[in-house]
């Protein structure tokens, strides 16, 4: 990983709020606040497209990062800046910042749109959702009254082998609407304490 491309970049896309970044995709997401609006892999820029950035990168060349899940290509809304991009800072700093507000409006509308399921929640898929219900956790609404610890020790009880700490993590990004990386490393501790580890 090309670190000085990361770095360059994150002081760049400082006037867009308070940036990190964080291992994901093989590479570094790197955020604003909370949300996700570029990808550092395979020594080049990637800047979040929605449709219409999307139509606007491929009308001027750019190609969207593809990886492999499970030996099938992934195809990703991150579009890699080619080196004439890269050069021109305002240029760059222009389409972060159209990235970084359809990033948010996706975001917006994703909270909006209440998932049904257990299995439709951030970090959630149908094995835990089947953990969760045998655990008597039945629903979206009962989880978000019974919180991650209480969820967890109600997984816990029901299971023979002992549980990852990540899937913790798991459930309080989904009560939350997050993915599990972006929780804060001080609520973690907080979270632990509370199941008493």
């Amino acid at each position: 990983m090309d670190k000085p491309i990361l770095k360059d970049s994150m002081r760049l896309f400082e006037r867009l709020g308070k940036i990190h970044s964080r291992s994901m995709f093989g590479g570094f997401g790197i955020f604003a606040d909370d949300t996700m609006f570029a990808l550092v892999v395979n020594d080049k820029l990637h800047i979040r497209a929605d449709d219409e950035l999307a139509k606007r990168c491929k009308e001027i060349g750019l190609d969207p990062y593809v990886y492999k899940k499970r030996g099938f290509p992934v195809v990703t809304k991150y579009f890699a800046l080619t080196e004439d991009w890269s050069n021109d800072e305002q240029r760059t700093l222009a389409m972060a910042q159209d990235a970084l507000e359809a990033a948010k409006q996706d975001k917006q509308i994703q909270a909006e749109a209440k998932p049904t399921r257990l299995k439709d929640l951030p970090n959630l898929r149908l094995a835990t959702e089947r953990m969760l219900k045998k655990a008597g956790i039945s629903d979206v609404e009962s989880l978000k009254n019974a919180g991650s610890v209480e969820a967890f020790r109600a997984i816990q009880s029901t299971q023979t082998s002992e549980l990852n700490v990540e899937l913790l993590w798991a459930l309080e990004g989904a009560i939350n609407g997050t993915h599990w990386s972006v929780i804060p490393q001080s609520r973690r501790q907080e979270l632990l304490s509370m199941l008493g580890k």
